[in-house]
C-alpha cells in the first residue's frame, strides 16, 4: 500500500483535532466582527462585519493594554538581568550546596500562584505597592525568575568550558567572558525564556486581582473579567477585546517560534 495512503487516516484526525482546538478562536474573532447580540445567537460567518467593537475595545481598554504591556516587559528585563547571571552561576561554578538549591527552584514551580499572591500582599502593603505597576512586575518577576533560571541552566551547561576558559585566556575577565561568549551562545535559550515570561505575565490574573483594586492600574486581563459582567450584552466588545488582548502572544509566538523550539529542545535534551 501506498505510504501516502496509509498515513491518510493519521492526517485526517490532526486536522480534525486542530479543527476543535483552533474553533474557540475562530468564533471569538467572528463574534468580533458582529453587531451586539447574545452570544449564542451569532452567524456562523460574519457577512454583515463591522469593526466598531474594536472601535469601542480600544477606547475602553487602552489604558489597560498600555499597563499590561508595560509589566509584561518590565517584567521580561528584570527577570532576564537575575535568572541570566545565576544560571550561569549555576551551570559553571558548582559547589556543594548546587543541586539542593536547584531542587529548591523545581519545588516553587509546584507552589500555587494564589498561595504566592496571597503571601506578597502583607508585604507589597507595607511597601505601598498594592496598586502600583511596579509592584506587578516584582510579583511576576518573583514567579518568573525560577523558571528562566532552570531553562537557561540546562542549556548553559551544556557549552564547552573550553570556550570561556579560552576567552579567559585572552585577557577577559568572568564578566567579559559572560557577556562575550556564554549570553551570544545561550541566545535561543534567552530568547525562548524571555518570552515564556512575557506569556505569562501577559496573562497574569491572580497577581492583579490580589495586588490591585483601582481602575488606574489594571492589566488587559482583569479588564476583561470587569468587563464581562458589566457588558453581558455587549458581546462584540467583549470579544473583539479578547481578540487584541491576542494579538501580542500570537505574534511573538510567529516571529520567534525557532527561538523557542531550538531552546526549548535544548533544554529538555540536557
Amino acid at each position: 500500500m501506498n505510504p501516502n495512503v496509509r498515513r491518510l487516516p493519521m492526517t485526517a484526525l490532526g486536522v480534525l483535532f486542530l479543527a476543535v482546538m483552533l474553533f474557540p478562536v475562530y468564533w471569538m474573532v467572528n463574534s468580533s466582527l458582529q453587531s451586539s447580540s447574545g452570544a449564542t445567537t451569532r452567524d456562523w460567518f460574519p457577512l454583515d462585519a463591522t469593526l466598531s467593537g474594536y472601535a469601542k475595545a480600544i477606547s475602553e481598554q487602552g489604558q489597560n493594554f498600555v499597563t499590561s504591556l508595560l509589566i509584561a516587559l518590565g517584567t521580561v528585563v528584570l527577570t532576564l538581568v537575575v535568572a541570566t547571571p545565576a544560571a550561569y552561576g549555576l551551570s559553571r561554578f558548582r559547589s556543594r550546596g548546587t543541586n539542593t538549591f536547584v531542587l529548591v527552584l523545581l519545588i516553587t514551580q509546584m507552589i500555587p500562584a494564589m498561595v504566592i499572591a496571597n503571601a506578597l500582599y502583607p508585604l507589597f502593603n507595607s511597601l505601598f505597592l498594592i496598586n502600583n505597576v511596579f509592584g506587578l512586575i516584582l510579583a511576576n518577576t518573583a514567579a518568573g525568575i525560577p523558571f528562566a533560571v532552570l531553562l537557561i541552566r540546562a542549556f548553559m551547561g551544556s557549552i564547552p568550558r573550553a570556550l570561556v576558559e579560552a576567552a579567559m585566556v585572552d585577557g577577559a575577565g568572568q564578566l567579559r567572558a559572560f557577556v562575550s561568549v556564554v549570553v551570544p551562545i545561550s541566545k535561543n535559550a534567552i530568547v525562548t525564556a524571555a518570552l515564556f515570561t512575557f506569556l505569562s505575565a501577559w496573562s497574569d490574573f491572580l497577581f492583579a486581582l490580589t495586588l490591585t483594586s483601582t481602575p488606574e492600574v489594571r492589566p488587559i486581563t482583569l479588564g476583561i473579567y470587569d468587563y464581562i459582567s458589566a457588558n453581558t450584552q455587549d458581546w462584540d466588545t467583549v470579544m473583539a477585546t479578547a481578540v487584541l488582548a491576542s494579538v501580542p502572544a500570537a505574534l511573538l509566538l510567529i516571529f520567534a517560534q525557532r527561538y523557542i523550539a531550538a531552546g526549548a529542545v535544548a533544554g529538555a535534551v540536557k
